[in-house]
């Protein structure tokens, strides 16, 4: 089997030191996922206050809700629209260069942050019409920053730290959560203290107040600030070397395109050009041969991701019952419109800064000690075991007097989610199939992760529902009940766990090494040699 000669550029990036501009590339390219998790942090909150002020019933016990099909289109349109843009974004970033379709992404994700803000209409249908066309393409934006972020980071990265860079990425979503939280923690407050308004119970009407209608819409627009202020940043990225170099063939504008972000000086000696053997392949996408050596990775990420978005999603379901349960989330009549706001908010940020934020670090620290397979297979076990801890018993935990363990056991599936999976299916993607195919082969496995997302938040919200219909959410059919949706979320994390068991290891491997991209690759010519001076 013919084998060539890696470039050497390649070689000098994979040992380079880690240096200022990795940490730079870092905030860029996390920006996009900052917004992802804002935006879906916020929406949760902001459902529940257009319910409120746009579908009150005169005379209802209860406060105004969003129907279960507006809801579903509400929080549905943005996942739908994610998927899509995973799947052309990452065709278009191995077709037009990263650096070429890098900037759409963000200033969709700016724009339409800003528009879901501005939707028009005094009616439901026309501002839940506006709010889902401008969420729709927000979505996209925010799946083209999939795989192109996590494209750029990997292909920038020297192989000893790599991982960890790719996963710091991914972990500008905890700072998303957070951001949201506070957000709306201090926009709800300043309301409230400058509009009172009493309890559901004490006055519907009054206790809306008609300022609510700027609250929700200041809290989706501030989502555009942090992705605003690097778009002058990412514009001046350069296009990596590795695509470049392996992609655009051109290893010149490879080293001086290193040398303009890394502390390196490269002087470039061009060799004689030896053209190699027609015979050696070039093989396209879902080919016979791209299959042999790649379609197992394929179907190991894609899978794994794919199970991985159902549990995650679906977890969101059990938290108005833990809040409620514990006494931070008190019935919703028995509180005005912002004041709902501001205490689901509280309640939120707190479960993310214990459970979830610090499971994205731990992965940061420790995936380039104990490898990607390695944190993946823990984060499935543990998310098995805790779901059927949560399921077998679950009417213990309902009592009272075991709240706290709930939350607990609860928190814990949250992190070994992100110190597991939720990390890792991002992360592996980026660094194991070829240059010419890396972008769309990440953008499909995290297409099939976001169809998961969409199982696991609305499948399971009909699913989980009381067997009986009396107890049944309003508008939602009986379901299978909460204890066996948390069985079958623990037999998927199951599935999870033997799927991994198809994802290489590429823990201090460098991306050619990964790829086998430097065999059967067609007609070249013999990689330029350079001098490196740091």
């Amino acid at each position: 089997m013919a084998k060539e000669q890696q470039p050497e550029v390649l070689k000098v990036l994979d040992v380079a030191k880690t240096q200022f501009y990795h940490f730079t590339a870092v905030v860029i390219s996390g920006m996009g996922f900052f917004t992802d998790s804002y935006d879906l942090f916020c929406i949760s909150l902001v459902t529940k206050l257009l319910g409120r002020i746009y579908y009150h019933v005169e005379g209802s016990a209860k406060p105004g809700s969003l129907p279960p099909n507006v809801a579903a289109a509400v929080n549905g349109v943005a996942l739908c629209g994610t998927l899509a843009g995973q799947l052309f974004f990452g065709w278009l970033g191995d077709k037009l260069g990263r650096k070429g379709a890098y900037g759409i992404t963000l200033m969709l994700m700016v724009g339409c942050s800003i528009g879901s803000g501005l939707s028009f209409g005094s009616s439901p249908t026309s501002v839940i019409a506006t709010l889902c066309f401008f969420r729709f393409w927000l979505g996209f934006g925010i799946g083209g920053d999939y795989p192109l972020s996590a494209t750029i980071m990997s292909e920038y990265a020297n192989k000893r730290t790599r991982g960890a860079f790719i996963a710091s990425v991914f972990a500008m979503q905890g700072f998303g959560i957070l951001a949201g939280g506070m957000v709306a923690i201090v926009v709800s407050s300043i309301f409230r203290a400058l509009y009172h308004a009493d309890p559901y119970s004490v006055d519907p009407i009054g206790s809306t107040v008609p300022q609510a209608d700027y609250v929700w819409r200041i809290i989706l627009m501030f989502g555009a600030i942090p992705a605003a202020l690097t778009f002058y940043s990412r514009m001046k990225m350069p296009e990596t070397p590795r695509y470049t170099a392996l992609v655009a063939k051109d290893q010149t504008k490879a080293c001086q395109d290193m040398a303009k972000v890394l502390n390196v000086e490269i002087k470039e000696k061009q060799e004689v050009a030896q053209p190699q053997n027609n015979r050696s392949l070039k093989f396209a996408l879902f080919s016979k041969e791209f299959l042999r050596r790649h379609g197992l990775h394929l179907l190991g990420t894609a899978s794994t991701w794919f199970l991985l978005d159902i549990a995650y999603y679906s977890q969101n379901l059990f938290q108005k019952d833990i809040f409620s349960a514990v006494g931070w989330l008190p019935s919703a009549s028995s509180m005005s419109a912002l004041d709902e706001l501001y205490k689901i908010a509280r309640a939120q940020t707190l479960i993310a800064l214990c459970g979830t934020v610090p499971g994205y670090w731990v992965t940061v620290f420790l995936i380039d000690h104990i490898g990607r397979f390695a944190i993946q297979l823990i984060g499935f076990f543990f998310m098995t075991v805790f779901m059927f801890v949560l399921a077998i018993p679950y009417h213990h935990w309902t009592r009272p007097e075991n709240n706290i363990g709930f939350i607990v056991i609860y928190g814990l599936t949250f992190f070994f989610a992100n110190f597991g999976p939720n990390s890792t299916t991002f992360v592996i993607p980026a660094e194991i199939f070829p240059a010419r195919f890396r972008s769309t082969c990440h953008g499909i496995s995290a297409a099939a992760g976001k169809a998961g997302a969409i199982i696991g938040a609305f499948g399971f919200l009909y699913a989980s529902q009381n067997q009986d219909q009396t107890k049944t959410d309003a508008g939602y059919p009986p379901g299978i009940g909460m204890r066996n949706s948390l069985i079958v979320l623990g037999v998927i994390s199951i599935l999870g766990f033997f799927f991994t068991f198809l994802v290489p290891e590429s823990k201090g491997k460098s991306l050619e090494e990964m790829s086998r991209e430097n065999e059967d690759e067609g007609d070249q010519v013999q990689p330029n040699r350079v001098e490196v001076t740091v």
